[in-house]
């Protein structure tokens, strides 16, 4: 059976200015004209459902990393790190993943550990499935040391019509995988950089959800997995 939340899923703290700010615009459009304001209307319900915060179940194992993200896979890279995150100059294995403006946009940590460096940097507002968005693009980039000892990095990016991101990270902070820690609005995406020897265990073009979808296992050296769409 359905619970209430899961029914009507609560909505992200941040959201309700927005909201609300929606809401007294639909009550302007219906004063000015009766559809104008049906269309408000739609748009203040769309803002309710763009911020809403389902609960998630996040698995529980030692060296899962989880999907910091609901959204789309885009092609894995390995590509060389943000210098932001101080990871070096060697290539890391890249996990991008989109989110539209219909996704649940509320980030969630990938790992147990602890946080160890925090970058904002400024930028563009490329569309967020561009390659090129990882570079170009407002980001908070976000270093951390899992529980067992491995290096995972984590990039908060602005898109087309994001403009701006919310993080309440700290350094030295303990984090636990599946807890929220920000999001960002309307249109976006997140990378994740895998340290050496741990391969993807998602492919380009899968949906995941954040807190639940298993993007790895540092403690197996497992391949990294192929699939094909139907």
């Amino acid at each position: 059976m359905s619970t209430p939340d899961q029914l009507i899923p609560p909505v992200h703290p941040e959201g309700r200015r927005f909201i609300l700010l929606f809401a007294l615009v639909t009550v302007g459009l219906f004063w000015l004209s009766e559809p104008l304001g049906w269309i408000g209307v739609i748009l203040t319900l769309w803002c309710a459902y763009f911020f809403r915060d389902p609960a998630r179940v996040t698995p529980v194992a030692e060296g899962l990393v989880i999907a910091p993200a609901d959204g789309l896979v885009l092609p894995i890279v390995e590509v060389i790190p943000p210098k932001e995150l101080g990871f070096g100059d060697k290539p890391m294995t890249r996990i991008s993943i989109f989110m539209n403006v219909f996704n649940v946009h509320v980030n969630r940590i990938p790992a147990d550990g602890k946080i160890t460096r925090l970058a904002y940097v400024p930028g563009k507002f490329l569309n967020a499935d561009m390659d090129k968005a990882s570079e170009d693009n407002e980001r908070q980039v976000i270093a951390m040391e899992t529980s067992e000892g491995k290096r995972l990095g984590f990039v908060q990016i602005a898109g087309l019509v994001a403009r701006r991101i919310v993080c309440y990270l700290g350094e030295d902070q303990n984090v636990v995988a599946g807890e929220r820690f920000g999001l960002i609005r309307f249109g976006s995406r997140v990378d994740v950089y895998l340290d050496e020897g741990i391969s993807p265990l998602v492919i380009e073009g899968q949906k995941t959800i954040a807190g639940e979808t298993v993007l790895a296992d540092t403690r197996f050296g497992e391949t990294a997995r192929t699939g094909n769409i139907d």
